[in-house]
């Protein structure tokens, strides 16, 4: 074949490869295939048309111009530190992280320049605030509740931005060496007054105890002798009754028995001592021992 008439092949079918150009030219920027991870933000003369999201997208070429391509991963902003006072007055310096991402490619783009900066210019001013409200104990204390309240601060934020907080982090609370002294100088002093306060309750309790040990004691003797007391008080009234009913000689009888009982606890005791007993006193015993026996002396 010629080189005319490759030339005049070619003209004559000029038109058909144009337009089998044009439709390849088409549909390759009629179609758009958008990763799992990104949006697409497309324009048309200037304006938002739409946003393209994951899969295959179609637009009309020439006229809708992909803008912007947008990750919807969730993205963490560097770890950022910043000085904040507490309502006691003391100066903390606060370390957060926070973790984003974005859900409405339209407003982000569209709102807001630098994302990043201004999730975290928006974190350090809540952050100061939150932890100006609060005593340093409460801001070590209560870090899981200050957190998700700054957490819910940020979102209620940046939320017109388009933007999820998914996560937000304390890292950290720092105190210059002074008061960090200071809190140690505390602690141990509230240490050594529990330990104090241990010790005064281990002594009252103690005490109590004594107390009421000698209370029980008390009260066991005083039962003893109330029944000590009943049984005297019955033995006198048996005697009592005995006399009446048996003149003085019941009575006599009773005394004899009580000398008798008397002599032979002497004579039983652990002492070998001598014992002298006056001549009447032996009178006596010997009316004791007739009357037990059933004379008369």
């Amino acid at each position: 074949m010629t080189e005319d008439q490759i030339l005049s092949l070619l003209g004559s079918n000029l038109v058909w490869i144009l337009i089998a150009v044009l439709i390849f030219v088409v549909i390759f920027k009629g179609i758009q295939i958008v990763p799992q991870s990104e949006q697409y933000v497309v324009e048309r003369f200037g304006r938002l048309r739409a946003v393209l999201g994951p899969g295959i997208n179609l637009i009309v070429p020439f006229l809708d111009v992909v803008r912007h391509r947008i990750s919807i991963l969730e993205r963490q902003l560097p770890n950022a530190s910043q000085d904040a006072i507490t309502r006691d007055n003391v100066l903390v310096e606060v370390e957060t992280s926070v973790f984003y991402r974005i859900v409405q490619p339209e407003k982000t783009v569209y709102r807001i320049r630098d994302a990043d900066a201004a999730i975290a210019t928006t974190v350090a001013g809540i952050v100061r605030a939150e932890i100006g409200k609060m005593d340093l104990d409460d801001v070590q204390a209560n870090r899981s509740a200050l957190i998700a309240t700054i957490k819910e601060a940020v979102e209620d934020a940046v939320e017109n931005w388009g933007i999820e907080v998914t996560r937000a982090e304390l890292l950290d609370v720092n105190l210059d060496e002074a008061t960090r002294a200071a809190m140690l100088q505390q602690l141990n002093a509230e240490r050594a007054r529990r330990a104090h306060v241990t010790e005064a309750e281990g002594k009252k309790r103690a005490v109590e105890l004594h107390a009421d040990a000698e209370l029980y004691a008390a009260d066991q003797a005083a039962k003893a002798r109330r029944i000590q007391a009943d049984a005297e008080a019955y033995a006198t009234e048996v005697v009592a009754r005995a006399i009446a009913d048996n003149g003085v000689e019941a009575a006599q009888y009773q005394v004899a028995l009580k000398q008798v009982e008397a002599l032979n606890a002497l004579g039983n005791g652990p002492s070998s001592q001598t014992i002298l007993v006056p001549a009447h006193a032996l009178e006596a015993f010997g009316n004791a021992f007739n009357m037990l026996k059933g004379t008369k002396a």
